[in-house]
């Protein structure tokens, strides 16, 4: 298929299938954001993502205010969007360029800021009072609920995962699913998500978009060095580490995720020693071994010794398309993992009764054909389904069981898209998806081996689906029945049953 013909069909399918509020909120197509990196994310790449479809945002830490200036003209002039921001780190910038970039920002009237690191108020109340949207990426559920407090409008989840500075040392599948269940405001996930196989999974389990890093910086159009951009390409599973020796220019404590070099394996002493030594420069700058900085295309000297910033799941990135090329591919693989197609006549279900479990929580709702109880079975459903999904991501994940694994890893495509297929038909029904996981998955948690719980989650979506049977017959036909009829023979194709 031609790249211009592979965006128009992303396009149409993601209209259902990766759709949500948040894109409404940034302006955007996709909710696919580009990370603020430093250096790297300049208005090339910005504006290339901005006008697939995604949001850029312009790495812009420690930059001096003409430089943010020049940076947004040139993404202005680029494109028509206005699906683009400035990241800026206040903990990581001098006191006085700070409050210069900020009031570059206000004055440039940037579409949307990125905060991350350290809580600025000062800055949120800013950028709030002038109209200006506030993304802010976090690393705990402390800091996601504070951000919201101060007044962010977008949370970016960040897991231990990621490339660049690592906020947090929480896996995100589980630092996730414990924000969505606290704040109130649009989530968005990002660490070591490379493809749309990736941000699927993540969006079922109640995500409403994904932030990039790693796979953007390995476009053509990022202002990453081509040294950097081929040791991605390189890269094995076990290549990525976190460290601390990266540390100059950050505030102390921080970690990072690179790939191994010879500064990570201890080779150049130690990184704390008191005097500096420069290893290259950046134009007219000096680069000083174990600063944070990453090489870039302007960037001379011993560019192995630089920290190559990458996340986890770099070993699947193996090549350097455009920007755009990157994002229409995860863009459709996301769209056909989530999507179920509905224009087919589907031969009725014959209908069970309600069973036990899942029946005590729907029961109530299947004599009941109004919109809101169709919305909240609906929704109870959904829940159900990502307690599954939950339970084959912890499987996958940490099961010493390699053919336990392998069941698991190929019951996640279907699962993944029955959770998808749900979001849509609440959303056909101009409902809002329920963001939170089943108590089956805490139930399940207590049992011994991963086995026992596979089968107690399969005996729990067996019961659900029997409810949704029992639901079908007091909906008006058409294409909510179609989407639920769909779901139920997705069920029936891969059951989540270890031993099925």
């Amino acid at each position: 298929m031609a790249i211009s013909d592979r965006h128009a069909y992303a396009d149409a399918l993601a209209a259902g299938a990766l759709h949500r509020p948040v894109c409404e909120l940034l302006q955007c197509r996709y909710p696919l954001l580009l990370a603020g990196m430093g250096g790297v994310a300049r208005s090339d790449l910005v504006s290339a993502v901005s006008r697939a479809g995604g949001f850029g945002l312009l790495g812009m830490v420690r930059e001096t205010p003409e430089l943010i200036d020049q940076e947004v003209a040139k993404v202005r002039a680029a494109s028509t969007t206005s699906s683009f921001g400035v990241s800026i780190i206040p903990a990581a910038t001098e006191p006085t360029l700070l409050n210069n970039q900020i009031a570059a920002c206000v004055d440039l009237k940037a579409p949307a800021v990125c905060l991350f690191w350290d809580l600025s108020l000062p800055a949120i109340k800013r950028f709030r009072a002038a109209g200006i949207l506030v993304i802010c990426q976090v690393g705990s559920l402390e800091e996601a609920k504070a951000a919201q407090r101060a007044g962010a409008q977008v949370l970016v989840v960040q897991g231990m995962e990621a490339g660049g500075h690592v906020r947090g040392r929480r896996p995100l599948c589980e630092l996730v699913l414990e924000v969505l269940g606290e704040v109130d405001i649009p989530v968005l996930v990002a660490g070591g998500l490379v493809d749309g196989r990736d941000v699927a999974t993540y969006m079922a389990l109640g995500a409403q978009g994904a932030m990039l890093g790693t796979a953007l910086l390995a476009t053509k159009e990022s202002f990453a060095h081509e040294y950097h951009k081929q040791a991605i390409l390189k890269a094995t599973a076990d290549d990525t580490i976190l460290t601390q020796a990266f540390h100059i220019n950050w505030p102390s404590g921080a970690a990072v995720r690179v790939l191994q070099n010879s500064v990570t394996r201890g080779e150049h002493g130690d990184p704390h020693a008191p005097e500096k030594r420069v290893i290259g420069a950046e134009c007219d700058r000096p680069i000083y071994l174990f600063s944070t900085d990453s090489p870039l295309r302007s960037t001379t000297g011993n560019l192995e010794a630089m920290a190559l910033y990458a996340g986890r799941g770099a070993e699947r990135i193996r090549d350097l398309p455009g920007a755009a090329e990157r994002i229409d591919r995860i863009v459709l693989d996301a769209s056909e993992a989530l999507f179920v197609p509905t224009e087919a006549v589907i031969e009725p279900i014959e209908v069970s009764s309600p069973v036990c479990y899942v029946a005590e929580m729907v029961r109530e709702y299947l004599d009941l054909a109004d919109e809101d109880a169709v919305l909240t079975a609906l929704n109870d459903f959904l829940e159900a389904e990502r307690a599954g999904l939950r339970v084959l991501l912890d499987t996958f994940a940490l099961a010493g069981d390699q053919s336990l694994k392998a069941a698991a890893q190929a019951l996640l495509p279907n699962t993944v898209k029955r959770c998808g297929a749900l979001v849509s038909a609440i959303q056909d029904c101009h409902g809002r998806p329920s963001v939170l996981t089943g108590h089956a998955y805490q139930d399940a948690q207590k049992l011994p081996d991963f086995q026992e719980r596979l089968k107690f989650i399969a005996d729990s979506q067996v019961a659900w689906t029997k409810n949704l049977k029992g639901l079908l017959p007091r909906l008006p036909e058409g294409r909510l029945q179609n989407e639920l009829r769909e779901i139920l023979i997705l069920h029936d194709l891969k059951p989540l049953d270890p031993c099925g």
